[in-house]
């Protein structure tokens, strides 16, 4: 397999970062991996503005998300400034599927759009593996 472009490494340490409990717990460094206009569509269907996640994630009373694993990353670079990965997560047995866009600022990469699918059982074997024959 060969290795991915920079602007990919970049987005998948971006992504890996925001599964980390310690960033998940900080205002700051959750700002710094959000795009300025960041919106997400959560497993439960609720949309998200960068705002409303930052105060979820980061509030008092905020659950503890538990050890969060990511599998089947990967990543395709769409243009100079543009990502998108897809990747599975699981955390207390509740597996999802992932998709994110990010942006080239000059902060860096950002996250600038996420959605998340919660899956049962996985029928389709690796849904990002390639074009889905007809059934």
């Amino acid at each position: 397999m060969a290795e991915p472009s920079p602007a990919v490494a970049a987005a998948i340490e971006g992504e890996l970062r925001l599964l980390d409990p310690v960033v998940r717990a900080s205002a700051e460094l959750l700002a710094s991996l959000l795009h300025p206009e960041f919106r997400e569509i959560g497993t439960s269907g609720r949309i998200w503005t960068r705002e409303a996640i930052i105060d979820a994630f980061t509030a008092d009373d905020a659950p503890s998300p538990g050890p969060l694993t990511a599998s089947r990353m990967r990543g395709v670079q769409l243009g100079a400034d543009l990502v998108h990965l897809t990747f599975d997560t699981e955390s207390k047995g509740i597996h999802s599927h992932r998709s994110s866009l990010w942006r080239l600022t000059p902060e860096g990469w950002r996250l600038y759009f996420h959605q998340g699918t919660p899956f049962d059982d996985d029928a389709l074997g690796d849904p990002f593996a390639g074009p889905l024959a007809e059934a």
